[in-house]
């Protein structure tokens, strides 16, 4: 799998320079008075949206990020240079989270936005900061303050309008290779998706963007499969498409509906409360009979559940037959969710 959509990191921001004791020394000044400067302060660690990107396959090898310490001060009250901030660049859909309490930090969506990760520490005082009527030769100054350090966790998860949900081998790849420019890898065997892919689709005056998510199975939601791992994918997306196999010689299309809704609700309720279209995939395969029939079951199905049912169609997308219908809804709702 060449998707690296997690990564574990420790972040150590800069600690703050020092302060510095010096005493103002010249020829013709007996009394020069104490002149340490201010220590720099230490880097910043900020993260940074990056359109090119779209894993976060950097991270492999990548288990600290450190940035440098601000510089000590000097005499003549000099202040130590600050250290640079450390930039580090993720794929737009980044979550930032704090690995210990699994709090959620940052959600890196928008570009041009600074998300600053980890403080650097602040420099610490000169001597001649302490100088005062009743000590008027100090030989104090302060170290710098410690920059901010924890253990982060990042996962991407991929940001579209519509996902594709499905059995492995029910032909969502092959949907998303027709109706987009998207070039998925499509094979006749399961899981032949490995990691998220995206396709943009422009209909009508809409365009939005479609993911081909990785085939789910039954327990997914508890880690069977690869769908634990992409489940969260989905959560980002708007709306539902749901690809229904008629050719699935383990599960009836009823079954396979039940077992993927059933999966989606375990991992996440609010899952449910998108908008979702059923797409029994394959007409190609089917006589006119046998789709009537598989349609109704599908309808029975779904009038029987409270969910935001917006259709329920037959497609080929081998053919890209009825895909062009099946893009219109949901054009339509995005032109009326737009309003």
């Amino acid at each position: 799998m060449n998707f690296i959509d997690e990564a574990l990191l420790e972040a150590r921001a800069g600690n703050g320079g020092a302060g510095c004791t010096s005493f103002r020394r010249e020829k013709f000044i007996p009394r020069g008075g104490p002149d340490g400067g201010d220590g720099g302060k230490g880097g910043d660690i900020i993260f940074r949206v990056d359109p090119n990107l779209n894993t976060l396959v950097n991270f492999r090898n990548q288990k600290y990020l450190i940035a440098k310490n601000g510089q000590s001060g000097a005499g003549k009250k000099r202040t130590g240079q600050d250290a640079e901030d450390l930039i580090v660049m993720v794929p737009r859909g980044t979550m930032i989270f704090d690995s210990l309490s699994n709090k959620q930090i940052y959600d890196c969506c928008e570009e041009g936005i600074d998300y600053l990760v980890a403080k650097g520490g602040e420099g610490g005082a000169g001597n001649f900061r302490f100088k005062s009527s009743t000590n008027q030769a100090p030989r104090r100054h302060t170290s710098g303050w410690p920059g901010d350090e924890f253990s982060i966790r990042l996962e991407l998860r991929s940001l579209a309008d519509v996902g594709l949900v499905g059995f492995p081998n029910a032909g969502k790849s092959t949907f998303l290779n027709t109706v987009s420019a998207a070039r998925p890898k499509i094979g006749d065997y399961p899981f032949t998706t490995l990691r998220p892919n995206l396709g943009t689709v422009q209909v009508y005056d809409a365009s939005f963007i479609i993911a081909d998510i990785p085939g789910l199975i039954e327990g997914a939601s508890e880690g069977a499969g690869l769908g634990l791992n992409f489940l969260k994918h989905i959560s980002r997306t708007g709306h539902l498409l749901v690809l229904l196999d008629p050719q699935n010689s383990e599960r009836s299309i009823d079954e396979q509906l039940t077992i993927l809704l059933n999966e989606l609700q375990t991992y996440d309720p609010s899952l449910l409360e998108k908008s979702i279209w059923l797409a029994l995939n394959k007409r190609d395969t089917l006589e006119e009979n046998k789709q009537r029939e598989l349609l109704e079951l599908l309808k029975k199905t779904m009038s029987s559940l409270t969910l935001n049912n917006e259709g329920i169609i037959a497609i080929s997308g081998f053919t890209g037959d009825k895909t062009e219908e099946l893009l219109g809804m949901i054009a339509n709702k995005m032109l009326e969710t737009q309003d």
